[in-house]
């Protein structure tokens, strides 16, 4: 039978329909077929990888779910390709035969050879960067697409939750040779939209200003430019309304409730509303207490700690105290799982709360071992002579708390952080991981300094506080300056025994000419050589002395006419002498600070008497006391009160000296030449204003144009009160404070007056800057007193702006 020419053309278009959709997909590899139907399957005699740039063909190997002398399918085939994209290497895969070869065609997705942000400020980059590569979005991985798109969605709204609604983000793809890509994330952040109003409803009991006093989130006000306290931010105004339960849960309002909540945004995006509705509900009061389960301690130790009594209105705060009260003290004895359950009994007839501590107390757990982690240069033995937690002994939280106040005030550290991980397979188990990041603890400076006082500065320092990463202390210093030449070197071995005892010395040489530094005009040539040692007696206190001898040669002038006839005795009596003596000093310290360098709570105390002893030149003692207290007063405030008292005077028999021509002088009190001074910017007799040294007693010169020259005193009574802005500057490095300094010096404790104080008010800033520290200071004098023109005494010498800077290369 003959067919039509047409039937056979409808058989070849058919053919051709069915075939095409297969040969689509195999046209890149013409010298290959498609992976046959299950009808056709074939056994597998080798397998050929094609496309491959960067990765390597025994990674697809691993991924890939066949091997030789397997039978493939359409059904393995469509496995296959499925695995291979699953392993996000790739954005194409297909398959394809050879005879019995089976061929991989591949097409990789290119490597992130560069990710850059830009434009972000308020999220830091290296917080976006941590956080992308937990996503396998960084350079060196391979890039998709899908995690970009959701890494940008990602960022719209974390910015959103910090109220910057106006954000944009624009991600660029750039491509590269070899495969590679570049991405940069373009960030405009825009401004954070701002709280206008904050309104309550329902709040009958109590006035809102109230309720809303410790909230973050606060409508626009004049201090947000500081605080900015007014910037909407949806976990801030979470956390306000937690405070909110907590308020009316604090007074006994237990069917408090939050019913709704809304916030709405301006259509410019720049102004939040919030309003929240609430049921006040009834005041509950406490029925009875209870104490069940293990608790570990006597009963009656245990109910010490119960704060909530019968009778009392209920508050979820004094709860939570008497929780965290025992929980503490069953952690530092060795339970640091244990768990206080309050399970309350309410009766809403009778508005009263019955209350059950449940203690669960868990297993007493001890510590393994103590790890260190991070510290490259520092010996684990420095470190470890800090920790108040040992091991093999009981966990306490209390001693974990206080080795990372001890790390942290070595100096030798940026970060300090203290983990616990349970020990795998161990209930009872925990090691103590001690991770931190070490810091610059030695420099080699070569600077030039300046201040208003002293004029140019040069200097020539080495100074190692982690000598050979031991815990030493060495130092070796010159400096020049236009009063002074100066050679010191000093050692310190702050665990010279095991038990904490520090010993070191000091050697120095000092040439002094201070005809220009606002004091007791003299020169003189010193040299000392001193032993130290300290003892810590308690954790907080500890005990310090020194014993040296040196020997002073004091050159002067008889400069001082209008002035105390007995200074003008001590100053012939000493003038071109030569001081020996054998001093000695002791000292009690305490310090209770949570940061040595920038601390903001705790206090430090130090008392130091200081004498030369019987067969000196010169018999004569000091004694000074220093009081500093640290108050948090909120995150963003922190106020420091500081005393600084000084006292000195001779005993034993008075220094007598016969001048030529026979008269014969008697020096008796403090030698000038260790007088206390007030004024400037000195840490020693600190108070801002004024200008350096030029507080107290002065004498006028017999010569020149009779220059007012401060002579200091032997009583010192100097104090401020500083308030400090941490979050000012978002830095370590930086503070900014406003302060109220107040003192004088008088020539002795019968001159004292109160009414003489000068005081001074005025902003200050320190910034450890990489070139050194700088310290500027802008004060007003607040009673400083003109020139008196009966007694010719000259008005206070006053200098609102003061500056100091230390640098080197």
């Amino acid at each position: 039978m003959t067919r039509s020419p047409t039937r056979r053309l409808l058989a070849l278009a058919l053919a051709s329909a069915l075939s095409a959709p297969a040969w689509a997909q195999f046209s890149a590899t013409p010298q290959t077929s498609p992976v046959p139907q299950s009808a056709d399957a074939f056994t597998v005699t080798d397998i050929r990888i094609d496309g491959l740039q960067r990765i390597s063909a025994g990674t697809v190997f691993t991924y890939l779910p066949i091997e030789r002398g397997d039978t493939i399918d359409q059904a393995r085939s469509a496995a296959a390709i499925r695995a291979l994209y699953k392993t996000g290497f790739f954005e194409d895969v297909s398959l394809g035969r050879q005879d019995g070869i089976l061929v991989v065609t591949v097409v990789e997705r290119p490597a992130i050879n560069k990710l850059t942000f830009t434009g972000n400020k308020d999220i830091k980059t290296e917080d976006l960067m941590k956080g992308l590569k937990d996503i396998g979005l960084a350079e060196g991985e391979t890039f998709d697409r899908m995690d970009l798109d959701g890494v940008t969605k990602e960022l719209v709204r974390q910015y959103n939750n910090r109220g910057k609604y106006n954000v944009e983000v624009t991600p660029t793809v750039s491509k590269l040779d070899r495969n590679r890509v570049d991405v940069t994330v373009a960030i405009k952040e825009g401004k954070a939209a701002k709280i206008r109003h904050i309104n309550l409803i329902g709040n009958e009991l109590f006035p809102e200003e109230d309720i809303r006093e410790s909230w973050e989130s606060r409508e626009h006000n004049w201090l947000s430019w500081y605080k900015r306290d007014d910037q909407y931010s949806r976990e801030k105004l979470d956390g306000d309304f937690e405070k909110l339960d907590q308020w009316y849960l604090d007074r006994g309002y237990v069917d408090f409730s939050r019913d709704s909540a809304q916030v709405s945004i301006s259509p410019d995006k720049r102004d939040m509303f919030v309003t929240a509705g609430i049921t006040e509900g009834e005041q509950y009061k406490i029925s009875d207490v209870k104490v069940s389960g293990d608790t570990v301690l006597p009963r009656e130790q245990i109910d010490k700690m119960v704060y909530v009594k019968p009778g009392q209105i209920f508050s979820r705060r004094v709860l939570q105290a008497t929780t965290d009260s025992i929980t503490s003290v069953l952690g530092n004895i060795g339970y640091a799982f244990a768990q206080v359950n309050p399970v309350p009994d309410v009766n809403r007839e009778n508005r009263t709360v019955g209350i059950d501590m449940q203690i669960v107390p868990g297993p007493r757990v001890n510590v393994r071992r103590i790890v260190f982690k991070g510290n490259t240069r520092t010996a684990d033995e420095v470190l470890r002579r800090q920790m108040r937690q040992f091991e093999g002994a009981w966990y306490s939280q209390a001693a974990i708390d206080r080795s990372k106040i001890r790390l942290q005030q070595l100096g030798y550290f940026e970060t300090v952080d203290i983990e616990t991980p349970e020990v795998p397979g161990s209930s009872d188990q925990v090691d103590v991981v001690v991770n931190v990041k070490e810091t610059t603890s030695g420099s080699f400076l070569f600077g030039v300094g300046y201040s208003q006082l002293s004029g140019i500065t040069t200097s020539i320092q080495l100074t190692e506080s982690n000598f050979l990463g031991n815990g030493n202390r060495v130092s070796v210093a010159a400096q020049r300056s236009s009063y002074q030449d100066r050679y010191d070197f000093s050692f310190m071995n702050p665990y010279f025994s095991d038990n904490g005892m520090a010993l070191g010395y000091n050697l120095w040489w000092r040439e002094f000419d201070y005809s220009d530094f606002n004091v007791a005009q003299y020169s003189s040539k010193s040299g000392a050589a001193q032993a130290i040692v300290s003892l810590p007696i308690t954790e907080y206190d500890s005990v310090s002395g020194l014993l040296g001898i040196d020997s002073n040669e004091i050159l002067v002038d008889r400069v001082f006419g209008s002035t105390p006839q007995e200074i003008i005795d001590y100053v012939d009596a000493v003038g071109h002498s030569t001081f020996h003596a054998w001093r000695a000093q002791i000292g009690f310290a305490r310090d209770t600070r949570n940061n040595a360098i920038f601390p903001s709570s705790g206090t430090s105390q130090r008392i130091v008497l200081e004498a030369t002893l019987p067969g000196s030149t010169v018999e004569y003692y000091k004694i000074e006391y220093d009081f500093s207290k640290f108050w948090p007063i909120s995150q963003s405030l922190i106020l420091n009160t500081r005393l600084d008292l000084g006292y000195g005077d001779s005993y034993g028999d008075d220094f007598t000296r016969t001048l030529p021509g026979g008269r014969v002088v008697t020096a008796t009190g403090l030698p000038f030449f260790e007088n206390f001074y007030a004024g400037g910017v000195s840490s020693q007799g600190r108070v801002r204003g004024y200008t350096d040294n030029t507080l107290g007693p002065r004498a006028r010169s017999f010569f020149g144009t009779g220059f007012p020259q401060p002579i200091g005193g032997s009583v010192k009574t100097v104090g401020s009160l500083e308030l400090y802005f941490p979050k000012l500057f978002d830095s370590n490095a930086a503070r900014i404070s406003a302060f109220l300094d107040f003192g004088n010096v008088y020539r002795d404790v019968d001159s004292f007056d109160a009414s003489e104080l000068r005081a001074s008010t005025g902003i200050a800033l320190l910034w450890r800057s990489p070139m050194g520290p700088i310290s500027i200071s802008y004060a007003f004098p607040l009673r400083d007193k003109p020139a008196d023109p009966i007694t010719g005494f000259p008005a206070d010498e006053t200098e609102r702006l003061q500056f100091t800077f230390s640098g080197g290369l």
